[in-house]
């Protein structure tokens, strides 16, 4: 990928790294912690966190070996860096099926922000910035219950719209952040400062 990418572009200057999967069994996904299948544990984490590490590697790698530095954004979750309050999953649901946040997920986004700060600091001395994007919820299927419900612990009163993610990944991909790395920036509608 990277190589067919410098092929047809040249460079890679500016990475967003993003990846997050729910698993092709929601049910499965959405399971209790203590019933949780090791083999959806490995399916969940080889796409939110190998799947991450493979790709920052690869074009961190032709970062370097380019000498010029750049910029990778990775994506976390608000659920990488504080644990998930319950009791807006009542009586939610997620495309029909019944929704709690698993630990694999939350596991696999605190190991993004653990890989970022990694790579912020031995990539440095190649003048590469790695900073993650941390958001709070999303507005993605869920049902009118769990987004009035999550709402009501936002002051902002609401989830997040896709687009509303978007200044933070332009900010840090641009020189306005070229002293900036190793940080995992929220964007939660002020969730995590009650």
């Amino acid at each position: 990928m990277v190589g067919e990418v410098v092929d047809a572009l040249g460079p890679i200057d500016i990475l967003h790294n993003n990846a997050a999967t729910k698993s092709d069994d929601l049910d499965a996904f959405f399971a209790p912690d203590e019933e949780y299948s090791l083999d959806e544990w490995r399916k969940i984490m080889s796409v939110n966190l190998d799947g991450m590490f493979l790709v920052a590697r690869a074009v961190g790698a032709q970062m370097i070996e380019h000498g010029t530095g750049g910029s990778i954004i990775q994506t976390a979750s608000l659920y990488g860096i504080r644990g998930p309050d319950e009791r807006i999953y009542e009586g939610s649901e997620y495309l029909g099926h019944e929704i709690r946040n698993p630990a694999v997920y939350s596991v696999s986004k605190g190991g993004v922000v653990a890989l970022t700060r990694h790579l912020a600091t031995t990539w440095a001395e190649h003048d590469i910035r790695v900073n993650t994007l941390v958001p709070g919820g999303v507005e993605s299927g869920q049902n009118d219950t769990f987004q009035e419900q999550y709402g009501d612990r936002v002051p902002l009163g609401r989830m997040a719209e896709r687009g509303e993610l978007v200044g933070t990944v332009v900010y840090l991909a641009s020189d306005a952040a070229s002293y900036v790395t190793g940080e995992a920036i929220t964007v939660d509608g002020g969730l995590t400062a009650w």
